[in-house]
């Protein structure tokens, strides 16, 4: 199934998801259909931006092919995705109503951008406890050969520091890397150093291999889940739908699919 098609199904479940909304606020209050809450609203306007998404926004076709050049995709679905636990990192409330999962690649540009836009979301929804940040790993060692090696050496800053640390890593490699495979390694220490978490135990686990696995099985729930790009999110309502997004979204997406979700956790 091509990536339109896929896409099309989802605008279609998008549409359906909207009347019922709209049915379900009409039946509940029996007011003027027209005098819709904002949240609805708002979700007839991402159906028609899910249109024009699925027109001109296809994924990054050199992210996709690499990404099924190096494990072929087996038609994954969203709600595929491994539950969030505490092995997970989370930024947030871990029991916010909605929990933004991303997969992610150090060295991919459109996803260093959107940890900026993440950023924004959490200093919105996160604060008030709606929105819970997930982040997984997702590189794509085809164009990005060092992806894995700075996820590993975010996976030893959590190891030391734990998950503050996690995230102050994480946060730091995308605002200095070039991307697209031009940050010097070398730098990874002096990353740990500015994490708090620079010494002889990063340097060790950072040449240990211990995380390997775990990177990898990140990799494969991606894939199982959906991805065909970088980065690759799943937001997940409270009732368990879930709403898959290929590639790099704007805060105003993201927002829309925010409210969306939190009115689907409540029915």
């Amino acid at each position: 199934m091509s990536h339109n098609q896929n896409k099309e199904g989802e605008i279609k479940e998008l549409e359906k998801k909207l009347e019922h909304l709209k049915k379900q606020q009409e039946n509940k209050n029996n007011i003027n259909p027209y005098l819709m809450p904002i949240a609805i609203i708002i979700a007839g306007f991402l159906v028609a931006g899910a249109v024009l998404y699925s027109q001109n926004n296809n994924p990054n076709p050199q992210v996709a092919s690499a990404i099924q050049t190096q494990q072929p995709l087996s038609g994954g679905s969203s709600g595929n995705v491994i539950p969030v636990s505490s092995e997970d990192h989370i930024k947030g409330d871990p029991n916010a109503l909605v929990k933004i999962i991303e997969f992610s690649d150090f060295e991919c540009p459109f996803c260093k951008v959107f940890h900026t836009i993440m950023g924004e979301i959490m200093n919105n929804y996160g604060k008030r406890g709606k929105v819970a940040w997930i982040y997984r790993h997702l590189p794509v060692d085809n164009i990005h050969t060092k992806a894995r090696k700075e996820a590993v050496a975010s996976e030893c800053a959590n190891e030391i520091g734990g998950n503050t640390a996690f995230w102050k890593y994480a946060g730091r490699i995308f605002e200095i890397t070039p991307s697209n495979d031009n940050l010097d390694l070398s730098l990874l220490s002096e990353i740990a150093e500015y994490s708090g978490v620079a010494g002889v135990a990063f340097d060790e686990c950072l040449e240990s291999g211990r995380y390997d696995e775990h990177i990898e099985n990140d990799f494969r729930d991606a894939i199982n889940s959906g991805a065909n790009g970088t980065p690759y999110t799943i937001i997940l309502s409270q009732n368990g739908t879930t709403f898959p997004l290929n590639g790099a979204q704007t805060y105003a997406t993201l927002a829309s699919f925010i409210e969306l979700a939190l009115k689907e956790g409540n029915n």
